[in-house]
């Protein structure tokens, strides 16, 4: 195990390093026009009256290295909850030094403990070095699935259909 290596749930005072992480994350996926998330929101919504998600930050030698933001979804046909991961980032400088593993490899025990009936992620189809990490610790591609998506100017245009 290594000693520099500390993963802890973030707290309130996390919230604009995580934010700086989802940013750098959204840059290595080329999606930084996506981002409009603020210290604001995520106050919110991870650590507000109504959590949304959590967040378990990656220190390396005590400098942050990496995150997993996570929340649990429900299997009807297990009829169990699980937890979907929504976002695993390390930070280019720590990489290869097994923190992502760690991270997941927390989740996983997190999901145990839970007593949840799966873990489940999405891969971009381009990060083949994402895709080879998941596969060799033993995860499932669900190529049969197709994930949709609504975003919040069409949920808007469904509620509010006059509205065009």
């Amino acid at each position: 195990k290594d000693t520099n290596l500390k993963i802890k749930k973030a707290k309130i005072k996390d919230v604009p390093l995580i934010l700086s992480l989802i940013k750098e994350l959204a840059e290595y996926e080329k999606l930084t026009h996506l981002v409009v998330a603020t210290e604001g929101d995520l106050s919110t919504n991870l650590f507000g009256p109504k959590k949304f998600a959590e967040v378990l930050v990656a220190y390396y030698k005590n400098e942050p290295a990496g995150m997993a933001l996570f929340f649990h979804n429900y299997s009807t046909f297990e009829g169990k909850p699980g937890i979907y991961l929504e976002d695993l980032y390390v930070k280019p400088a720590f990489r290869g030094k097994g923190i992502g593993k760690s991270l997941l490899l927390h989740l996983i025990k997190i999901a145990g403990k839970r007593k949840c009936g799966r873990v489940e992620w999405a891969v971009l189809d381009w990060n083949q070095s994402a895709i080879n990490f998941y596969t060799k610790l033993g995860a499932e591609s669900m190529d049969s699935w197709k994930i949709f998506r609504l975003t919040s100017d069409k949920i808007k245009k469904i509620n509010n259909p006059q509205i065009v």
